[in-house]
């Protein structure tokens, strides 16, 4: 048998032999046609006159379709009918999508592009949400939360300190750009092979743009080649444009964006804008929090008001404030729609009160951990939505992170360091962090399963989630292998399909392992209760009770018997005992008013602790992150190999975000970070030297599979923590060092930084 913890990911064989299937790695159907978009080079203008008629001439070229060609409804807008698949009188971003030729390959559509006449009259374009805000230019209505009475707390507060932070975009560069590749198949169906995040998402949109049923539509998801939330929503409009191409010619039709093309057309990370206002009494506790955040939505609502009303719930991170005030805006810019990306809103609105409690901090002449350890979460405390803490981690993980990585040991070092270097600084910060696992829209939080146990003892098993590298089908094995007690080699995790598992939730916010992990169970159990009804009587033991699976063998009352598993599977079968479930869960307790804001919209929250070690060259503004320790709540983690590469990963990407990659747009709303060589992602010489991810020893929570509580999106945060111990360095060169809350805190900020008087 195997170890649970030890499991490696099981696609680890096949991605290093360059033997794992992803939509391009598809076989070319013959007759197959090749889609290619051509989208807009202005960021917002009326559309006067396309003309498509030379490009039709050109070789290889079958079709042009524009938006008259479609036959349902031209809208993929989600939470809001505002994004249409193809312009239609105006366009609202440069990269939006106006036509797709379809031709006999890319490269003879991509030739065609430039013979497409675009005549328009371009209209004013905003890039900034403050303007935007101004302007009227809102998605929804501003949402607030709030908590006490902050505004009768101001005069009563000891220190009261006020200030502006800004977080930048991030582009999602995951490895596998978009695409999708439709088949045609009989009775007016389509077979769409996508790489989505959501394949219920993709297959409603889809539908709603040709105008069929949803059972006239199958999305299968293999895997993806990452996918980090951007492709949750941001899929469905390449994958509607493939099916709308199948559809109109009757072809299979393939349409992959080249990186170019992706960063061109797809939305980032929302980049933010926000106002802080902090109150603390003489003993450093938080009295009263006040923010005001103005959020980039882009050109179309996409999931922005999701993401901003997550950046609500995590506007007071680890920390208990009695009084807080949270407003949030929508606001509409001329770039692409800004999306969903790890952590969904939640970083930006941690990093503010991180902003806010350094800026406290340095106006007191105090260090900030001083005051974010007295102002840490414990049980039985309000969040500012309502929600009570309960199996609260915050203080055990910072207590244990100090004394594991001998912080005050860190800190002497550092300061003599600083005494005895004058162009060399060094800084240390923490960053605690606490983040809600569930779909804060409490009807998402559903999944179901199906599972056949076959003749000969293998299993097939379906799920809602989709693989995208952070071992989700890996864990779905490992429920599978536990409840039946057999060998995983038996088990095959089939793709995901909307005809096998219907009306899913998109795998994201980390509740693809607890939501499709729980239905898996559901399924498997209703199995197995009848495997043990049918052992008992065959054997005419006790009870089920006495009855158990382990080790591919049948044991009664702790005893082995002469039947083994395939010997349990064919009997059973030949009784017709049915060997199929299909499971279904809801997580329970969940629920929230958005008209008071107020419930409990999270199964549990998870807590941990970051140190960052850094140093910069205070000549040339370069720095190097010298190390990260790491304190986190995994629960009783189910498979530790990969849940420490989920925490390692994330933080880097929050490094990432945080420091160095600079997501830039100019004023007629061009991307100007277009490419690597503009736009920068950690490499192996700029993440931490070392890494040390330690976990912390919990209970977990049985709404978490197996107590293993989710770990994709909450290490991310960890990364706030590198800007901050940069911030510490530059203040150890230069104490008058002002402007230091926008990020990321690139080597030309910290230059400039260096020398601000």
């Amino acid at each position: 048998m195997y170890n649970n913890n030890r499991m490696k990911n099981i696609d680890s064989y096949t991605h290093v032999r360059g033997e794992s299937i992803y939509v391009d790695d598809l076989p070319i159907l013959g007759g197959t046609l090749f889609g290619v978009i051509f989208d807009s080079p202005v960021a917002h203008a009326k559309i006067l006159k396309l003309d498509t008629s030379e490009a039709e001439k050109m070789p290889g070229v079958k079709h042009i379709i524009t938006y008259k060609d479609i036959p349902g409804e031209n809208q993929i807008g989600g939470i809001f009918p505002d994004e249409p698949s193809l312009a239609e009188g105006e366009v609202h971003f440069k990269g939006q999508p106006v036509a797709l030729v379809l031709a006999t390959s890319k490269r003879a559509g991509h030739a065609a592009l430039s013979k497409i006449v675009m005549e328009v009259e371009e209209l004013p374009v905003i890039v900034d949400p403050r303007e935007a805000a101004a302007k009227g230019e809102i998605i929804g209505t501003q949402r607030t939360f709030k908590l006490g009475d902050p505004d009768g707390q101001w005069d009563k507060c000891a220190h009261v300190f006020e200030g502006v932070a800004e977080s930048g975009g991030q582009e999602h560069l995951y490895i596998e750009g978009q695409g999708a590749y439709a088949f045609p198949v009989e009775n007016g169906c389509i077979r769409l092979v996508s790489s989505t995040q959501g394949p219920t998402q993709v297959q409603r949109a889809a539908c709603r743009v040709l105008g069929v049923p949803m059972h006239k539509i199958e999305v299968d998801v293999r895997r993806l080649g990452g996918g980090f939330g951007g492709k949750e929503d941001q899929a469905s409009p390449f994958a509607v444009l493939a099916a709308l191409g199948a559809m109109h010619s009757n072809k299979p039709v393939k349409l992959i964006l080249d990186r170019e093309e992706d960063m061109r057309m797809t939305g980032k990370r929302h980049p933010y804008t926000s106002d802080f206002k902090i109150g603390l009494d003489k003993d450093l506790n938080i009295i009263a929090y006040e923010v005001d955040f103005y959020q980039d939505a882009g050109a179309a609502a996409d999931l922005s008001p999701a993401v901003l009303e997550r950046s609500l719930f995590h506007a007071t991170n680890s920390y208990y404030v009695p009084n807080v005030k949270a407003r949030a805006t929508s606001c509409r810019t001329n770039v692409p729609p800004n999306t969903a990306f790890r952590g969904f809103g939640g970083p930006q609105g941690m990093f503010v009160i991180e902003a806010a409690i350094s800026k406290a901090a340095e106006e007191l002449g105090v260090d900030r951990a001083v005051i974010q350890e007295r102002n840490l979460f414990i049980d039985g405390q309000p969040f500012s939505y309502g929600q009570i803490t309960e199996g609260c981690e915050a203080k055990n993980a910072w207590s244990q992170a100090c004394e594991k990585f001998d912080v005050e040991g860190a800190r002497k070092r550092i300061a003599a360091f600083n005494a005895e270097n004058t162009f060399y600084k060094k800084g240390l910060a923490l960053m605690p962090i606490c983040f809600g696992i569930s779909f804060t829209n409490t009807p998402m939080n559903h999944a179901r399963a199906l599972v056949h146990v076959y003749q000969d003892g293998s299993l097939g098993v379906s799920t809602g989630a989709v693989e995208m590298g952070q071992g989700v089908n890996t864990k779905m094995l490992q429920i599978a292998a536990l409840t039946f007690g057999v060998n995983p080699d038996r088990i095959k995790i089939e793709t995901t399909n909307t005809t096998r598992v219907a009306n899913t939730s998109p795998t994201a916010a980390s509740a693809g392992a607890d939501l499709n992990g729980k239905a898996l169970q559901i399924a498997c159990n209703a199995i197995l209760a009848r495997f043990k009804t049918f052992i008992k009587d065959s054997f005419k033991a006790s009870s089920e009770d006495a009855v158990e699976l382990r080790e591919e063998g049948v044991y009664i009352d702790g005893k082995k018997v002469d039947w083994n598993w395939e010997t349990l599977v064919q009997k059973a079968f030949l009784a017709r005992i049915n060997l199929s479930e299909k499971g279904h869960y809801s997580t329970p307790k969940i629920h929230f008013d958005k008209t008071t804001e107020k419930g409990h919209p999270f199964a549990y929250h998870v807590y941990g602790t970051a140190i960052f070690e850094t140093t910069v060259d205070c000549v040339r503004g370069r720095y190097e992150m010298d190390a990260v320790h790491i304190v986190h709540d995994f629960g009783k983690s189910m498979n530790r190999i990969i849940d420490k590469g989920q925490v390692e990963g994330a933080m880097v990407q929050g490094v990432g975000w945080m420091t160095m990659e600079e997501l830039r747009y100019n004023e007629q709303g061009r991307l100007l970070s277009n490419a690597l060589s503009t736009y920068k992602v950690p490499d192996i010489y700029s993440a931490p030297k070392e890494v040390n991810v330690e976990f912390l020893e919990t209970a977990g929570s049985d709404l978490a599979i197996l107590k293993s509580k989710a770990v994709g999106e909450p290490p991310l945060m960890y990364g706030i923590g590198a800007y901050f111990a940069l911030v510490d360095a530059i203040k150890a060169f230069n104490p008058k060092a002002n402007g230091l809350f926008s990020s990321p805190m690139t080597p030309e900020r910290v230059l400039m930084a260096l020398y601000n008087k």
